[in-house]
Order: C-alpha cells, then structure tokens, then sequence
C-alpha cells in the first residue's frame, strides 16, 4: 500500500532537519521554503519519512495513506 507526504506550510518553519533525515523526499531551498521532491516516495524512504515526521518540531509533516 502507498502513501503520500503531506507538510502544512502554516505550520512548517523550513528547518531543514527533515531534509538531513531524508533528503532524497525533502528539501529546503536558497529561498528558505521547504519543497517536497517525491510526494509519494517509496517502501525503501518509509522510515526515514516517518523519522522525519517524528522529528519535526512543528510537527508540519504527515502521511495520508488512504
């Protein structure tokens, strides 16, 4: 079963410490704004998309696997 990344741009302060858990999902760019590179990463990025989830001091990340 799939899933997809959600982030809450109200909510996310770009940061950055999701791209350092999981930069090949994440990224902050020059422009201080965070961009999701792959929406719907594979089984391989799970668990660092959910580390990336558990360590968002914002917590502005989250999956939607429906």
């Amino acid at each position: 079963m799939g899933y997809k990344v959600v982030v809450d741009y109200d909510l996310c302060e770009s940061n950055a410490i999701c791209m350092q858990v999981a930069p090949e999902v994440f990224e902050v760019r020059d422009d201080d704004f965070l961009y999701v590179l792959d929406e719907t990463p594979g089984e391989d990025s799970r668990e660092r998309v959910m580390e990336s989830i558990h360590r968002c001091p914002k917590q502005a990340i989250s999956l939607d696997e429906s």
